[in-house]
């Protein structure tokens, strides 16, 4: 279920699928339903080396996006351009005043859609170094862009302007790969330009006022501008299909699925952060085309402008104090996909191959999706999904719940590789704790809804949890660690990964407790101690792989980056299980790092050590936005209040952080049991319910 133009594919030539280079990306359309593990065959080749993407300022409102340097000038380079549905309409927008090139001065996001760009013009050589006129323009995801020239000159002025348009109508992923050819030529139509491929690509700008020239030959508009002293005067140009009307953004609908949440404080970046990532998340909406009332966010931008099963579930999960909604519709997006027939594929959900490190092959997603989706379904019945909805997703998640007991028979772990050959690859660490809470979450939901097959998922639960213990576990003389995996041969992988903090996410279950986890106490504590050790705390944010383990690369996505998400994920679960200290440093590392990426969170950054004065490193083929990053956002905060409902027994726990490492911080407008939910900690790290559906108890 994607956009079309915009849907998750193969990079490679002749659709070959292979795991993900770092960096990769989803660029372009090809059929949804990918390899649910098969590895890529031997001719699979890597794809060209993205363009860098990490100094652009991306503006988002899918299924359109405007990529812009900061220089403001659209020339035809690199990634620039008005895109929709994943063709660029516009590639070139560079714009002369009195035959010369304004001087850029600043650039920034004014919104998740939107960017400023100020320059000004130098006046002639005689009139002296201050800048008499400035030029703004004001550029939308959806294909606008308002230039509009202010004149601080003390006499009226007269001023030729130009604006020099062209366009390769390429699709974004030939852009990202290098692969466009020439631009191509314009014609004049109506107040404006128009293009057209022979790729079924065509594309109109209009201009208002009209120019008073249009120039085809060159793509180029003319106006005679007059600005009194002190006057203005703008253009505004629009960038569509031929024959399309104004974009409709599915997150500008009035029907969010997020909650607005508002967060207050002792620390004014709360709100900033949690204003940012759900404006971002909001940005990143897509409709099922078949089903348009199901939403569900896409991966990030520019790369992956639609449905990644597991990125989508991830996000889902982690905004579910903004509400259900969203889980509810991504659940029903991915259950419409799920697989079926008589093989060991049936019931999972489908996704694509992607690399998983320097020391393991790589993985497929559709595992981790497929373990998912039961998980974020019983816990979104605990936040207040409704029971008609819940019964209607019940079958799907019994279905990954089976697929779950026959590839791993027995309580025995389950192997990244095809499920036709279950036991012919590696077993990955966060692989068995995604496994083991879906089987705990799985058998507490279909108890509670009078389903057969919760005691069997039991007791898989209990005899994996004793191998996990026993396998998994590698003792030594500083206390031990868990292996990142265990090859077929059933020896370990002993460095230390940024997902072992998956370990310590064991899931909601009822009355608010937290289900078991794989780690026993005393393993639990080592595993916190390695967390919050400088190795995997970089100061920013929880690296990928230590920085002390052979083939550490500060940028490598899971090899030595941080990403946000995992990053998160070990906030989470250390407050949970009491580690305040490691919990509050590594939240504090990446609120930090997130006001340097001005509270647009990237899916990743440099793992490089934090020093005084210094800045996270961007990753240059990093998503930015990213959905499970701006989910993330929300997280970190919703976490601090501890929140845990039991929307069906009527009551709401609160854990919340005694520490209180951002101080006092108030939530309004989360959303437990359907209705409005406000808490506020203090800073002794006391939570007070403020606001709550009318009936719900307060847990002990």
């Amino acid at each position: 279920m994607s956009v079309p133009g915009s849907s998750p594919v193969s990079p490679r030539p002749g659709g070959n699928e292979g795991p993900e280079p770092p960096g990769f990306r989803e660029l372009v359309p090809a059929p949804r339903r990918l390899s649910a593990g098969r590895p890529p065959g031997p001719g699979a080749r890597r794809p060209a080396a993205l363009p860098p993407a990490h100094a652009s300022l991306v503006c988002v409102a899918l299924p359109a996006l405007a990529i812009s340097t900061e220089h403001g000038q659209l020339n035809g380079q690199g990634l620039e351009g008005f895109y929709r549905s994943g063709r660029r309409l516009l590639s070139r927008c560079q714009v002369r005043v009195a035959g010369r090139e304004p001087v850029a001065v600043q650039a920034r996001i004014l919104s998740a859609d939107s960017a400023r760009f100020v320059a000004t013009l130098l006046p002639a050589a005689d009139g002296g170094p201050d800048p008499d006129v400035l030029v703004e323009r004001t550029r939308h995801a959806d294909g606008t862009e308002r230039i509009t020239l202010h004149s601080a000159a003390n006499r009226p002025l007269r001023l030729p302007v130009e604006v020099a348009l062209g366009t390769d109508l390429a699709e974004l992923g030939a852009v990202a790969s290098g692969r466009v050819g020439p631009e191509l030529p314009a014609s004049v139509y109506d107040s404006g330009m128009r293009w057209s491929s022979g790729g079924g690509g065509h594309c109109v700008v209009t201009a208002v006022p009209p120019p008073k020239d249009a120039l085809a030959s060159a793509g180029l508009l003319r106006w005679e501008v007059h600005l009194p002293p002190g006057g203005s005067h703008s253009v505004e140009l629009t960038v569509r299909p031929h024959g399309a009307g104004p974009l409709r953004a599915v997150g500008h609908g009035v029907t969010s699925p997020l909650s607005s949440a508002q967060a207050t404080g002792d620390d004014p970046a709360v709100q900033r952060l949690l204003d940012t990532s759900m404006a971002d998340l909001r940005a990143l909406l897509l409709r099922a085309p078949a089903h348009p009332t199901d939403l569900y966010v896409a991966a990030g931008a520019p790369w992956r402008c639609g449905l990644a099963p597991v990125e989508a579930l991830t996000a889902a999960r982690m905004v579910l104090p903004l509400g259900t909604r969203l889980a509810e519709s991504t659940l029903r997006v991915l259950a419409r996909d799920q697989l079926t027939g008589p093989d060991l594929r049936a019931g999972m959900i489908p996704g694509p191959m992607r690399d998983t490190g320097p020391h393991l092959p790589p993985t497929c997603t559709g595992i981790e999706a497929t373990l998912l989706f039961p998980a974020l379904l019983a816990e979104a019945w605990r936040w207040g999904m409704a029971e008609a909805d819940v019964a209607e997703l019940l079958p799907p998640a019994e279905q990954c719940l089976r697929w779950l007991l026959a590839v791993a028979p027995d309580g025995t772990f389950v192997r990244d590789t095809h499920p036709d050959a279950p036991s012919a690859g590696p077993a990955r660490c966060e692989t068995q704790a995604h496994a083991h809470r879906a089987a705990l979450l799985g058998a507490d939901l279909l108890d509670a809804h009078g389903r057969a097959g919760g005691a069997e998922l039991r007791r898989w639960a209990e005899r994996m949890r004793t191998r996990f213990r026993e396998e998994f576990w590698v003792a030594d003389r500083s206390g031990g660690r868990p292996a990142a995996a265990l090859h077929a041969d059933g020896q370990p992988l002993l460095h230390l990964t940024g997902g072992a903090a998956h370990l310590l996410d064991t899931g909601l279950l009822g009355a608010g407790e937290l289900a078991p986890g794989l780690l026993d106490k005393v393993q639990t504590e080592q595993v916190a101690r390695l967390l919050g050790m400088p190795a995997m705390d970089s100061g920013w944010g929880l690296r990928s792989l230590g920085a002390k383990e052979a083939a550490y690369n500060p940028f490598g996505h899971r090899g030595g980056a941080v990403r946000v998400r995992e990053t998160a994920t070990a906030v989470a679960g250390l407050a949970a299980a009491g580690y305040e200290k490691e919990a509050g440093s590594l939240l504090r590392g990446v609120l930090d790092a997130a006001a340097a990426f001005e509270y647009r969170l990237p899916e990743m950054y440099g793992g490089e050590q934090r020093a005084a004065g210094g800045a996270p490193l961007p990753h240059p083929a990093a998503c930015r936005p990213a959905a499970v990053s701006a989910a993330a956002g929300a997280q970190l905060l919703t976490v601090l209040a501890g929140i845990r409902p039991d929307a069906p027994a009527g009551t709401v726990t609160l854990r919340p952080v005694r520490s209180a490492p951002l101080g006092e911080i108030g939530l309004t407008g989360l959303r437990v049991a359907g209705a409005p939910f406000s808490v506020r900690v203090s800073r002794l790290g006391l939570a007070m319910v403020e606001e709550a559906a009318d009936g719900l108890q307060l847990g002990v």
